[in-house]
């Protein structure tokens, strides 16, 4: 029997939405979400169903409207920052302006949460980032000027500067945008290795439903009506959850695969 991973972030009676001076907008309420050491959990969803607004939500740059988010038992609201980003690290579908920085150096940046307020790199801190950069594969990339690099290189580096933080954590919005086919593979094979391997939990937001149906621990997968189904890729196919989602919201996914040919057909 395969243990239970340890919680690592947990939510209960999540409900989030916005807040303004009249009223609030509710997007999804009474959530109860896990995601645990060494899982990769996908959120899945139709356009406009709350995926980055959870994901806003669970990372702390958002209030809940009610209920909790915790961090290894720890309610999120009540951390510092400066704890939060010891946990916890980020990569968005935001293209930040880094200016003139090496991939060496934007990388090391995500040590700042464990260097003080010198932001000086020790012989560790060194180490820490080698270590990031050769686990995403960008290790050929080392001296060279970030604005010179691909799409998809970018987004290594980006994986890398959050690894280099060591969290327990990794939250990442819609982190294939801007890829092609063969990027956008690579990167959620590379996001399902990384949990695995260095054994936290991974959250990530995706368009992507085939490979995250094929490489996902875990799918969160929000109706764009308020609810969230939660289950293995399995389960949310076998019992018909992601069928009726996407056909409602103007997909369709058969994932039986190719009828077996018929009598006098064609190899």
């Amino acid at each position: 029997m395969t243990p239970t991973p340890r919680p690592v972030l947990t939510t209960a009676d999540l409900t989030v939405g916005y807040r303004s001076r009249r009223r609030s907008r509710v997007v999804m309420r009474q959530l109860d979400l896990v995601a645990g050491a060494g899982e990769f959990v996908c959120v899945l969803g139709p356009n406009g169903s709350g995926k980055s607004t959870l994901l806003r939500t669970v990372s702390g740059a958002q209030s809940p409207l009610e209920g909790e988010v915790r961090l290894m038992g720890r309610d999120l609201g009540g951390m510092s920052a400066a704890d939060r980003s010891r946990l916890l690290a980020t990569v968005l579908t935001d293209r930040p302006d880094v200016g003139l920085l090496t991939v060496d150096a934007l990388i090391g940046l995500g040590r700042h949460p464990h260097t003080g307020w010198s932001g000086r790199l020790s012989t560790n801190d060194l180490e820490i980032v080698r270590r990031a950069m050769d686990e995403v594969g960008a290790s050929h990339l080392r001296g060279r000027m970030f604005s010179e690099l691909s799409d998809g290189e970018r987004q290594r580096v980006f994986i890398a500067r959050a690894l280099a933080q060591e969290p327990l954590l990794l939250l990442a919005d819609e982190p294939t945008a801007f890829l092609d086919v063969d990027g956008r593979a690579e990167i959620m094979a590379l996001l399902a290795d990384l949990a695995h391997d260095r054994h936290m939990a991974v959250v990530t937001t995706t368009h992507e439903l085939e490979l995250a149906l094929d490489l996902a621990d875990r799918i969160w997968l929000l109706d764009g009506e308020g609810g969230c189904t939660v289950g293995s890729p399995a389960t949310v196919v076998g019992d018909g959850s992601v069928a009726r989602v996407f056909t409602r919201a103007g997909a369709f996914l058969d994932r039986r695969g190719p009828p077996a040919p018929g009598p006098g057909s064609l190899p």
